[in-house]
């Protein structure tokens, strides 16, 4: 990347790097000497998200396909799993 800061010098100049981050220039925070984190120009990290999503949903997709014909859980049967069987409301007293 560009430009990399200390986390000392991001806490001091941190309008400085959201301007520049607003011009499209990116900043890598360091601690310790090594980058733990990034000031990116927002359609960056947007565009990073939907990647991810993309991804994930590629995975998903190639994991489905993969086990074709495979017996699956009926999402009553996932609810039922997580918070015990619906339980029976006759209403008489």
């Amino acid at each position: 990347m560009d430009d990399s800061v200390s986390v000392r010098e991001a806490r001091a100049h941190l309008a400085r790097l959201l301007d520049q981050a607003e011009q499209g220039e990116p900043t890598v925070i360091t601690r310790g000497g090594a980058p733990v984190a990034a000031i990116v120009p927002i359609e960056e990290y947007e565009a990073l998200e939907e990647a991810a999503d993309e991804l994930l949903a590629r995975k998903a997709l190639r994991t489905l396909q993969e086990e074709d014909g495979a017996q699956r859980a009926s999402l009553a049967d996932v609810l039922a799993d997580i918070f015990g069987p619906p339980s029976s409301s006759t209403g008489a007293a």
